[in-house]
């Protein structure tokens, strides 16, 4: 369960840990994150801006997205679903896969990754709402479509972003105070780098906040 009290970001204490040794932060390496619960998308508001963090549930962390590494190892790889409701997840016989199942994350040992809004108080913004939109999404440097999000329940999947797609699927709203898990797909190893920006209303104005994930998927 994710505790209230608020946490000093790891490039807080890396920032401050520097500039007292007189050294440049951008030595400061970045920390590999490859099991556990980890809130991927966590968005904070300080009453004039928005911010990202990537949140470390399971050692109650919070790091910016420049500080982490997401790691899927080999043991994410899975067989590609068959239908029609998975046809986005390309041709290939296997898929990577970061599950929505805390067991399954648990028993493969790998991440659980969250979408949380869990920072965010009602009464604040518009609709008591926000959106988390995906933006560029690179492989190895280049543009690439082999990255999607999706939900299964049941025999229905819910696909919640894809790169695969000029338009569609890119923007999510989410309640605030939630907290939400899904599937992370890769359907090539390599690494990925994937842009989010979280947007809300508040007084009639449109608040927004960008960063870039970096996610390694092995072979």
């Amino acid at each position: 369960m994710r505790t209230r009290k608020r946490l000093m970001t790891v490039t807080g204490v890396a920032a401050t840990m520097l500039a007292v040794a007189g050294l440049n932060s951008s030595a400061f390496a970045a920390t590999t994150l490859s099991a556990g619960h980890v809130d991927v998308l966590d968005a904070e508001w300080d009453g004039a801006a928005f911010a990202l963090h990537v949140h470390d549930e399971t050692n109650a962390v919070e790091y910016s997205p420049a500080d982490a590494v997401l790691s899927v190892p080999a043991a994410a790889k899975v067989a590609r679903p068959t239908g029609t409701q998975y046809g986005f997840l390309g041709t290939g016989a296997q898929v990577w896969v970061l599950p929505q199942d805390q067991a399954v994350a648990t028993a493969k040992n790998v991440l659980w990754p969250g979408i949380s809004t869990e920072h965010l108080t009602s009464g604040v913004f518009a609709g008591d709402t926000v959106q988390y939109k995906l933006g560029t999404v690179t492989r190895d440097g280049a543009a690439t479509d082999d990255f999607s999000v999706y939900k299964v329940n049941g025999s229905t999947v819910d696909r919640y972003y894809d790169s695969g797609t000029s338009t569609s699927y890119k923007t999510k709203t989410f309640a605030v105070g939630a907290h939400d898990h899904a599937n992370w797909a890769f359907e090539e190893p390599g690494t990925y780098q994937v842009t989010f920006t979280v947007s809300g209303t508040v007084g009639g104005v449109t608040k927004t906040a960008t960063d870039t994930y970096t996610i390694t998927v092995t072979n």
